[in-house]
């Protein structure tokens, strides 16, 4: 049952109109507000997706500044301030229905280290070169301006800064995800890597997604 609403809903959110593209990928569309926060606070996420497991190998420090791109409600935003207690988390989203969630929720929660904020579609709005790590899960193939989104994102990490990019196998035929909603590690190097960054490390963690780390460099001086 959990597969087969993880299908369905995967594929309702795109329609059939013309998509662009880049690199050789169709974009997938971005999830309705309403719709979005449905699919991210299924009660199944947890298991689907096994968010300890990611939390763990982030290695985070307790002052990290860290960017939650694509935050949705929440579902990383939480947990990750709990992890960076004397640091920042910035929940980015494009929605402003999704800015309120998760301002009341920060509220509630009494999580005041979490800064909501609204991005645009081609810039997250985030401070430049003082991130330690930005964190996007299942929200880059949905990316309409990929390169000016990743343009941003460098510049927002400090030199040596982490980017850790979290997707579905697009090489995986047997995961219930709909096709565009998919990338393959080697789309994921291919793209980062054209933005500026460098590759550090893939990890095989986590059930149905890739967990692709990198870095944004550091220029050394001669």
């Amino acid at each position: 049952m959990a597969a087969a609403v993880l299908a369905f809903a995967l594929t309702a959110c795109s329609s059939e109109s013309d998509r662009n593209t880049w690199m050789g990928r169709e974009i997938a569309d971005v999830m309705s507000s309403e719709h979005g926060a449905v699919w991210l606070d299924r009660p199944e996420r947890d298991a689907e997706e096994l968010p300890g497991r990611l939390f763990a190998a982030l290695r985070l420090t307790p002052s990290d500044r860290v960017a939650d791109i694509g935050a949705g409600t929440g579902f990383f935003t939480f947990p990750l301030s709990e992890r960076v207690p004397h640091g920042r988390v910035y929940a980015v989203e494009v929605h402003e229905a999704l800015i309120d969630t998760l301002v009341a929720r920060a509220e509630r929660l009494g999580a005041r280290n979490v800064e909501p904020v609204l991005g645009a579609v081609d810039n997250p709005s985030l401070p430049e070169g003082r991130l330690d790590l930005v964190l996007i899960v299942s929200s880059y193939h949905e990316f309409s301006h990929p390169q000016e989104m990743m343009a941003h994102i460098l510049r927002s990490l400090r030199p040596g800064g982490r980017l850790v990019v979290v997707e579905y196998r697009g090489e995986d035929d047997t995961i219930p995800v709909a096709p565009l909603h998919r990338m393959s590690e080697e789309q994921i190097r291919l793209e980062m890597e054209a933005a500026g960054f460098e590759w550090f490390d893939t990890l095989d963690i986590l059930p149905m997604q890739h967990v692709v780390t990198f870095r944004r460099p550091v220029v050394r001086q001669p």
